[in-house]
């Protein structure tokens, strides 16, 4: 089984992982989950962490072929359509992104310009697909639970997890967003826990519980027997109650309806008004919240 070269970029902002996967018999690479920056408070736009990767990739005289991005993320923006400016590549991401796309596009009460058929991206992979990065062959994994639509990926011997699989000291990723569900969450870490036992997981966030140092990489055999949510013998009924629980005490991302808004266009902001100006909206009690109807100004 090959073995890809993997350059790790952490977004300390958001606790994101973007990794450059480089097929050391080709020079080709690929490029996961890439940030773009958001000032929330100013409304200002950034490409300080996409720069970062592309500075590694023109430095080290590599061709980007793919941006895979693993989930519609809720607490970044993608760069995908800034690195493929500056470097070519194409955009891919999950099959099941219609249904993701569906379900933000009533949320945000997008109209009839917004296409909810996946194809803001280049290639919509299934699961079981195949591609390739170089000589590099690469499968897509659907691991459904945290949102409906989110992929793992193998590269040789290296598995991209997304948020289905944090660190083993950190667990897993919340199931309370539209679409997510525990029990589902439960299976598609199973799947990913069955696999040999020396496959290295990389993670997409890490936020450093307990303080400790930055850590993205493990094995399959590190999570399935340490990790504390999917690990050891804990059965999905008991994961289910411990996940639940969890996540009704954690508040929503802070960047997440700017972050759904863009990341359902494959990274692309909205289109402009009249004036040329762009905007995201704010849809009030969008996850749920006392009906306001009745503060609404409709004189």
């Amino acid at each position: 089984m090959m073995s890809p070269h993997v350059v790790p970029f952490f977004d300390a902002a958001t606790f994101t992982l973007t990794y450059v996967v480089i097929d050391t018999h080709s020079d080709h690479c690929a490029v996961i989950d890439p940030v773009l920056n958001l000032d929330y408070a100013s409304g200002s736009i950034g490409t300080e962490s996409a720069d970062e990767v592309i500075a590694y990739i023109k430095a080290q005289g590599l061709t980007l072929a793919l941006i895979l991005e693993t989930h519609i993320h809720a607490d970044h923006l993608s760069s995908a359509p800034y690195l493929q400016e500056q470097l070519g590549g194409r955009i891919v991401i999950g099959s099941h992104i219609t249904a993701v796309q569906d379900t933000f596009g009533t949320i945000f009460d997008e109209d009839e310009g917004f296409r909810r058929d996946g194809s803001q991206f280049d290639l919509m992979l299934s699961d079981g697909d195949t591609f390739h990065v170089g000589d590099l062959e690469g499968e897509a994994l659907h691991v459904p639970g945290h949102t409906p639509a989110c992929m793992a990926y193998q590269l040789g011997d290296a598995l991209f997890a997304g948020d289905t699989l944090f660190m083993p000291d950190a667990g897993t990723a919340r199931c309370d967003f539209p679409g997510g569900d525990a029990r589902t969450l439960y299976a598609s870490c199973q799947r990913l826990l069955s696999l040999p036992d020396d496959i290295r997981i990389f993670v997409c966030h890490d936020y450093q519980p307990e303080g400790r140092a930055l850590a993205y990489e493990s094995t399959v055999a590190q999570q399935r027997h340490h990790n504390i949510h999917v690990g050891g013998a804990i059965s999905s009924d008991e994961f289910v109650s411990l996940r639940e629980e969890r996540d009704a005490s954690l508040a929503m991302p802070a960047l997440i309806l700017p972050s759904l808004q863009v990341n359902m266009r494959a990274g692309y902001l909205p289109p402009p008004n009249g004036q040329g100006r762009m905007f995201l909206k704010v849809p009030i009690n969008a996850f749920g919240g006392p009906n306001l109807d009745r503060l609404s100004d409709n004189k």
